[in-house]
């Protein structure tokens, strides 16, 4: 029974993706944002759990990778693609440049392949996460909510969606080592730059608020060069 509670959790994690879909083609895009932050709770809390259960299978590695598949692959895609057809459409290519939004969801597929046969990422990660990366897209309407003019003047142009759509797909399949953050122990030196993250991260996040995201993505990549340089 208690291998069915991480599966549990991960199926709704799939169904918060599926609902942000839903809000992100109605131009709902705020809602959308709050369907990825629930699915990356739910996220974490399933790995969280079937760590803790001892509840590994085969059969949740697999639905894992359905359900980020749909929640941070398809549906940061089709927020991207909103946000193109919001932006100042630039003929003739608009028609095509828009759908280079999906390019994140190919990358994500792609990304999360490569993690179910890479054995090199058990402890930490290859390539840019596909949660980080749709954290950071669902940060994208709640700025242009809050009227943030320093990153709209950035986000709300097309050349520049299309160069982030590809440069951030790049990221998802790249061979950067990056840290997780997954616990093995509570201990201090163990986790020192996990923790330093994390407390920098809530620091960050009270101080201003969404866009405080992109700054800890940068953290993030900075941290872990950190790590992985002193372990060389």
């Amino acid at each position: 029974m208690k291998q069915h509670i991480p599966n549990t959790v991960t199926c709704l994690n799939l169904f918060s993706g599926c609902l942000g879909i839903v809000f992100a083609f109605k131009g709902e895009l705020h809602l959308a944002t709050y369907a990825i932050l629930i699915a990356a709770v739910l996220d974490f809390l399933d790995g969280m759990l079937a760590r803790w259960l001892k509840a590994y299978s085969e059969l949740g590695k697999q639905l894992d990778s359905m359900a980020d598949m749909v929640s941070f692959g398809v549906l940061p895609s089709v927020i991207i693609y909103q946000m193109f057809l919001l932006s100042p459409q630039t003929a003739p290519y608009s028609s095509w440049l828009n759908y280079s939004a999906f390019l994140i969801a190919v990358f994500s597929g792609l990304r999360l392949a490569k993690f179910n046969i890479d054995t090199r990422q058990s402890e930490n990660f290859i390539g840019l996460p596909t949660p980080a990366n749709s954290l950071l897209i669902a940060s994208f309407p709640m700025m242009i909510m809050e009227n943030n003019s320093f990153f709209m003047n950035y986000i709300m142009n097309p050349y520049f969606l299309f160069i982030f759509s590809l440069g951030m797909g790049l990221l998802l399949v790249s061979e950067i080592p990056l840290i997780s953050l997954k616990f093995k122990s509570l201990k201090l030196s163990e986790n020192l730059l996990r923790y330093i993250l994390i407390g920098s991260s809530l620091i960050l996040i009270l101080i201003f608020q969404f866009a405080a995201v992109p700054m800890i993505l940068f953290l993030y990549f900075l941290i872990s060069f950190i790590q992985f340089r002193t372990i060389s």
